[in-house]
């Protein structure tokens, strides 16, 4: 791991007053990889984040022109010392990486994806398991691993629940660079924005979701990863479990009165 930047300082962190929490990539010189100390910070933010009745969406972000270029591969690389030439490490740095982004679809709170710059490989796994993802007008995706004799297989979990077959294997078969525009049709981001109005147009929506019960958000997007892998019936049925359950919950009477009173609701998230 390198050592000549303290952990606490590779990760920013900021809550406003509407409950947005922006999370910010902080190591541009190494282009925002998912180092060991990358992934451990993500890690323990996340998890921070995952209990704060303050947080009530995520935004993650990223100094400098390249939103995060995949793992470390000098780190990855010198592992193959090892007698077992990195078998053991390659395990460890990937079983890790899985957890975070795996936490990042658990998380209760909303995620959004702010790619301003180049998202390569890993980098583009973190895009793709956010829940929303913004892209200025110059963000790149790619998953080049093809180029190096490295298939990118765990970034095509994220990309294979999020895009068409087609799409997906498209971009993990060539490794071809995506301009935003493509990305956004294809399904890996939202919106397309231009690069001065991306921070602005991340908030606004990180702003608009904030607004809302962050129970309902917490309840809906834990049914949605939930069902999306069910059988049709199956999903049904999970679903409208969960919909009961929520209507039972306070904010869901709140809600409904106040759609009917012509009122906005008081929120207490219970």
């Amino acid at each position: 791991m390198p050592q000549d930047q303290p952990v606490q300082t590779l990760l920013d962190s900021a809550l406003d007053a509407a409950g947005i929490l922006r999370l910010t990539l902080n190591d541009p010189a190494r282009r925002n990889a998912l180092s060991e100390a990358m992934l451990g910070a993500l890690e323990a933010a996340l998890a921070t984040a995952g209990t704060n009745p303050k947080v009530r969406v995520i935004v993650l972000a990223a100094a400098g022109p390249v939103f995060c270029a995949g793992h470390d591969l000098k780190e990855m690389t010198a592992a193959r010392d090892a007698a077992d030439r990195g078998r053991g490490y390659f395990t460890k740095i990937l079983t890790r990486c899985s957890a975070v982004m795996q936490a990042i679809v658990t998380c209760p709170k909303p995620v959004i994806a702010e790619v301003g710059g180049v998202a390569t490989a890993a980098g583009c796994q973190l895009v793709a398991s956010c829940d929303l993802a913004v892209a200025s007008d110059a963000a790149q995706f790619c998953t080049p691993g093809v180029h190096i004799g490295l298939f990118c297989s765990t970034p095509m979990v994220a990309l294979s629940r999020n895009l068409s077959n087609k799409h997906a294997m498209e971009m993990l078969l060539t490794g071809d660079m995506i301009p935003a525009a493509r990305a956004a049709e294809m399904g890996l981001v939202n919106q397309v924005v231009p690069a001065s109005d991306l921070t602005t147009a991340s908030i606004a929506l990180a702003a608009k979701i904030a607004a809302k019960s962050s129970l309902t958000l917490a309840t809906g997007k834990r049914a949605f990863y939930e069902q999306k892998d069910m059988d049709l019936a199956a999903a049904y049925a999970h679903a409208s479990e969960v919909m009961v359950s929520n209507m039972l919950a306070r904010d869901a009477e709140e809600g409904i009165a106040a759609f009917i009173e012509k009122r906005q609701p008081d929120w207490r998230d219970v």
